[in-house]
């Protein structure tokens, strides 16, 4: 683990914590913004396994002599599940800036489709997905991702699989600076959200379709421009999140399912 980013992410969540947070009662074992941060390691560096992240950080001494069960450590976290989702919504607001931003989605399976029946993290049809890029099925989230022109993701949204990449568009594209581009594939295409986004959001720019009229040859430009550079595609952000996907939850609950998906969002 980086020394500095470790340091970083804990002053970043100590300070959003002592200006928003709840003021702790008693004399905890580990205060909340270590809790956080063994979180945001565990994302980081452990394949979002909390428990090891725990143990390891306590055995390199981040902690001193302190020393916080897993069990505990769990209960607390799932106490302080909604400040970590203010925390990052905080922090990914100072990415929303640039030139350009870049939709796109990707799933997030929870097991094999075949193996649907007897998942007990997520249940229904709602959660059976299709990935037209990898020409498969799988059985759980989808996440609808924001990025900058530097790669940085600005706004994201996990939705059940088997819901349109264009549902939470409004949405995602709510807090962008306005008159920015962004720029998405063809499954963004659609009139009436081009239209209401123009008016009210950052333009939405999705590639055509083949029988469909094209864009003027400046935002034909534009578009392959951003679309094709390695370091601002989505899914090259997101490969950094695919050894931490949802079949690597080690969860049963919804609420423990849901406080890990919550840090599945690239960094």
């Amino acid at each position: 683990m980086d020394a500095w980013y470790v340091i970083t992410v804990f002053v970043a969540l100590e300070e959003l914590y002592q200006q928003f947070g709840d003021p702790v009662r008693y004399r905890p074992r580990l205060i909340p913004s270590e809790i956080m941060t063994v979180a945001v390691m565990a994302a980081q560096y452990f394949n979002n396994n909390h428990e090891r992240a725990l143990v390891i950080m306590q055995q390199i001494g981040y902690f001193g002599t302190r020393r916080l069960s897993v069990s505990r450590y769990n209960r607390q976290l799932h106490q302080l599940a909604d400040f970590l989702d203010f925390a990052l919504d905080q922090l990914v607001e100072v990415g929303r800036f640039g030139e350009a931003f870049i939709l796109d989605s990707m799933p997030l399976p929870v097991c094999k489709r075949k193996r649907a029946r007897r998942c007990r993290k997520v249940r229904g049809r709602i959660y059976c997905g299709y990935c037209a890029a990898k020409d498969e099925k799988f059985f759980g989230w989808r996440l609808h991702l924001v990025c900058n022109q530097h790669g940085f993701p600005v706004a994201f949204e996990v939705l059940p699989a088997s819901l349109h990449d264009l549902t939470p568009v409004h949405e995602i594209t709510a807090e962008l600076p306005k008159e920015i581009p962004a720029f998405g594939d063809k499954a963004y295409n659609s009139e009436p959200d081009e239209l209401t986004l123009a008016e009210s959001g950052a333009p939405l720019i999705p590639i055509r379709k083949v029988n469909m009229k094209p864009h003027d040859w400046a935002t034909e430009y534009d578009l392959e421009y951003y679309r094709k550079m390695p370091k601002l595609r989505p899914h090259d952000t997101y490969t950094r999140t695919k050894s931490m996907s949802g079949k690597r939850l080690c969860c049963v609950t919804w609420q423990r399912c849901s406080v890990r998906t919550t840090k599945l969002k690239p960094r």
